[in-house]
């Protein structure tokens, strides 16, 4: 390939990988291609296993499944997956990746939302949700519900995987001058080995900064859109000062004080800002795709859950940063451009399955 396919992979190439059997992809739904990725769907068997594992150097995923299956479930007419427990489920998605062709694999926005920890694993893998150049071989998704139980179904998508080709990352000088030319951010940004974002506990219209999950909900049916009602899963977070005090274990949804966007020409992926802060894990799911707020101010959401110790966090703390990375070539479709794009102009919003 040329210079000019660098970068991450377009949705034009990934149907072209799927016709050229490079992404082994049966009966693909219309709209499983995005912008810059595509959706993984789960197979219809589940497997409980009594931890969660890697493959290891060489070994396949299916003798490690072997190894530590305690029971399996048919998916076919919906399962629950119970909240604490591991599972891995094949998906209906398998790979034969050109040599110098890489993926990394992140839970969808809807997924990290309800607190579902989901990874992709693979043949041989040493680490969650990265796929080596010429990887040939099935995935699986590794699922550990967290605050809610979760029912599942064949086909439902919870993961999602991106193709890079080369060094697609922008550089803090890169940034820099894009933004120069047209804001990423609104505001003043703060750009360390990416673009830094800080926590908004500004009140909304109704009064409250956040949510925070509640410990004894019901199940959560990840197959119906807006079908559950927000009291009934979560507690209303509220300030009056700026700040608040996140409780050990407990998780929370809250957004960004900055408005961001990510040009046509990149997309981009949430990392954690400073390591060192230990008290409390801000858990960012899904990518973010070429065209998201862009001309429609959007800000992100976050997953945030505390550790050992209650920790006080105050409004305009930086939280994270986005990474921001380059196209091969230009998408046909933008994020929210006549595709099913939940999140288009968000503020604070919990996942699709509840009612506005």
């Amino acid at each position: 390939m040329t210079d000019q396919m660098q970068g991450v992979l377009p949705d034009h190439a990934l149907e072209a990988m799927i016709a050229a059997g490079q992404i082994r992809c049966a009966n693909p739904d219309a709209d499983q291609v995005q912008p810059a990725s595509l959706d993984l769907r789960l197979g219809s068997v589940a497997y409980r296993v009594r931890a969660s594992f890697l493959a290891g150097q060489g070994r396949p995923v299916a003798d490690r499944i072997a190894e530590f299956e305690m029971h399996r479930m048919d998916l076919t007419h919906g399962a629950v997956l119970e909240k604490g427990c591991v599972y891995v489920v094949p998906l209906q998605e398998g790979l034969a990746l050109p040599a110098d062709v890489t993926a990394v694999c992140n839970a969808k926005s809807s997924t990290g939302r309800v607190d579902c920890l989901t990874r992709v694993i693979a043949d041989g893998g040493t680490e969650f949700d990265r796929i080596p150049a010429g990887y040939t071989g099935p995935l699986y998704a590794e699922i550990c519900p967290r605050s809610f139980s979760v029912k599942v179904t064949p086909g439902l998508r919870l993961n999602q995987i991106r193709f890079r080709r080369g060094q697609a990352v922008l550089s803090d000088a890169e940034l820099a001058s894009r933004h120069a030319e047209s804001p990423l951010v609104d505001g003043k940004p703060v750009i360390d080995e990416g673009l830094g974002f800080s926590v908004d506990l500004t009140p909304t219209s109704a009064g409250i900064v956040g949510y925070r999950a509640k410990p004894h909900a019901g199940v959560i049916d990840l197959t119906a859109i807006g079908g559950h009602a927000i009291p009934d899963f979560w507690e209303e977070v509220r300030s009056e000062n700026g700040r608040i005090i996140l409780d050990p274990g407990a998780f929370y949804i809250l957004v960004s004080r900055e408005a961001v966007t990510i040009p046509p020409d990149c997309a981009a992926e949430m990392s954690p800002y400073l390591a060192m802060v230990g008290e409390f894990r801000v858990h960012y799911a899904g990518f973010f795709d070429p065209g998201f707020g862009h001309g429609v101010p959007a800000r992100g959401v976050l997953e945030v859950r505390c550790h050992e110790a209650p920790f006080v966090l105050e409004h305009g703390q930086v939280v994270g940063r986005l990474v921001y990375e380059r196209m091969a070539t230009l998408p046909a479709r933008l994020y929210g451009s006549g595709i099913s794009s939940n999140y288009q102009g968000q503020g604070l919003k919990l996942s699709k399955h509840f009612k506005s």
